[in-house]
């Protein structure tokens, strides 16, 4: 084999790899759903008007799962037990055959080895594409039965509540009708609860996007603190700032609310405009973004017991179903 088609090969593994990797990355809240919701991390918000499909299972929660709601007839065993591709033996057979279509492209041989020699370059892209599909299915596959079921969203929609008297930019009406959780009750939300959201919404990003560890922490729960905490220490590492600005509410409405023993929640739909950059730290350069966009997520949040709108903080983002 020549050393041109040596290089070519190279190049193709590597470009492969990054191409797995970047789908990682993802500006700050978006692409995730983290966080908790008492005793309803496990169900599934109402639909409203500002998110009509719902929002997606968390990814990362420090809720264990017995404090949720599962579906109805699948039990705890059911939910835990592995798929073959996430037990030891399909990881390793996975592994397996990665890593023999990665050396076999170094050496020369193609992802498959037993096509021959003379296989075109064409060949050869068919064969990374293969691979490639082959990892987002089994990954796919992995991510879903990680995820703990949800218990299925109403499908009526947002039920009519009581709009704020005054109204307040951006958000529609009063909460829906939810999911019960265990021993909780329903809460009144107010015309200053609905303010609170909307400034708090612009705080976070505020100080997400000037790495305000302080901030952040008297504007979300310890658990979101340290999300965030994370991926901006992430960014660092990699030598990147994430910057947002211009964050603009456009229209929100609250999915449901609820008093529990330990405290109250609120999960609002909401969809904001805002100007996200990805910079590189040491010359300014904009590495990503830089054009406004339209976002679409539902956050809920936490305030203790008797307490005022001034004291919600954020304890969970969700992305749309």
């Amino acid at each position: 084999m020549s050393l041109r088609q040596k290089f070519l090969n190279i190049l193709l593994a590597g470009l492969l790899a990054f191409g797995l990797a970047g789908e990682a990355y993802a500006r700050a809240g978006g692409g995730g759903s983290f966080g908790s919701r008492g005793g309803r991390t496990f169900s599934a918000p109402s639909m409203t008007q500002t998110a009509p499909r719902g929002a997606s299972p968390f990814e990362r929660s420090m809720t264990s799962p017995n404090q949720g709601i599962f579906r109805p007839g699948m039990g705890a065993g059911m939910g835990a037990r592995p798929g073959f591709f996430s037990g030891g033996f399909g990881r390793g057979l996975l592994g397996g055959f990665l890593g023999a279509g990665l050396f076999g492209l170094l050496f020369g041989h193609g992802l498959f080895g037993g096509l021959g020699s003379g296989m075109s370059f064409l060949g050869l892209l068919v064969q990374i594409g293969l691979l490639f599909l082959l990892f987002k299915l089994v990954m796919g596959f992995l991510r879903n039965r990680q995820q703990p079921a949800y218990q299925g969203a109403d499908q009526g929609g947002q039920a009519p509540g009581n709009q704020p008297q005054g109204g307040n930019f951006g958000f529609g009406g009063g909460p829906g009708p939810g999911r019960a959780g265990v021993n909780d009750q329903p809460l009144p939300i107010e015309t200053a609860d609905y303010t609170a959201f909307e400034q708090k919404l612009a705080a976070i990003q505020s100080s997400f996007s000037n790495e305000d560890l302080n901030g952040l922490r008297l504007l979300t729960t310890p658990e979101m603190a340290s999300y965030f905490a994370e991926e901006i220490a992430g960014n660092a590492t990699k030598g990147f700032v994430n910057k947002i600005s211009d964050v603009k509410l456009l229209q929100g409405d609250v999915a449901e609310a609820w008093r529990e023993a330990n405290g109250e929640y609120a999960t609002v739909a909401m969809r904001f405009s805002l100007t996200d950059r990805m910079i590189e730290r040491a010359s300014g350069r904009i590495v990503s973004g830089g054009t406004p966009e339209q976002v679409t997520e539902i956050w809920t949040f936490f305030r203790p017991l008797g307490a005022t709108p001034a004291d919600w903080k954020l304890a969970a983002i969700q992305q749309q179903g």
